[in-house]
Formats: structure tokens, sequence, C-alpha cells
């Protein structure tokens, strides 16, 4: 077991990944390379920028990836509000999605903070 499948803010963004595909399984069929897509990479870009960083040997490059993931989360975060907008995601799958990407944001930070001590 490689060290960042130990992490908790891995294994929450890897579960996001799983739960925005599913999510956008039922997305309607010309937002596949809209939304769809965008919502996809940016769901995969959390864990696997945790997984990336885990793997530099310096504490100001995982630092680096550590914020690329925070930065991909805000993006996802971004379209689910759009998708809700859109009516693409219902009410209970958006603050479902919300809550989780509050969570992971939170833990990223956390993370931040022990690689790059002020």
């Amino acid at each position: 077991m490689f060290g960042f499948e130990k992490l908790q803010v891995w294994q929450r963004s890897k579960q996001v990944s799983i739960k925005i595909y599913k999510a956008t399984a039922d997305f309607p069929s010309e937002e596949k390379f809209g939304l769809t897509s965008q919502m996809r990479r940016a769901a995969v870009s959390i864990s696997s920028n945790i997984a990336e960083g885990t793997g530099r040997h310096t504490n100001k490059d995982k630092g680096r990836f550590t914020e690329i993931a925070y930065s991909s989360a805000l993006e996802l975060l971004n379209q689910c509000i759009l998708s809700n907008d859109l009516e693409f995601l219902n009410e209970e799958k958006y603050f479902e999605l919300r809550n989780d990407i509050t969570e992971i944001t939170a833990m990223l930070d956390g993370l931040y903070k022990s690689q790059i001590p002020n």
C-alpha cells in the first residue's frame, strides 16, 4: 500500500469521484463534452494530485500539489452549483456533494498546513 492510500482525504476524494461519475451519468447527452467531462476531470484531479504530491521529496513540492487539489475541489464545487442551477443535479444530490467537497477542502487545508508550516 502506498502512503497516499492511507490518507483519509485521498479516500474521501476518491469516493467523491465515484459519486460524480454516477451523478453525471444522468446529465443530458449534449453535456458529454461539457459539464460532464469537466466535472469528472476536476473530481479525479483532487485525488490524483494528492497521490502525486506524496511522491515529492520536499514539503514545498508536496504543498504545491495539495494546493492544486484544493483548487480542483473549488472548481468541482462551482460546477456542482451550475449543475444544480441548470437542474442537472437535484437539491439532495447537490447538497450531498457540496458537503463532501466542504469536508475535503477542510482536510486539504489541514494537510497543507502540515506540509508548509507558517
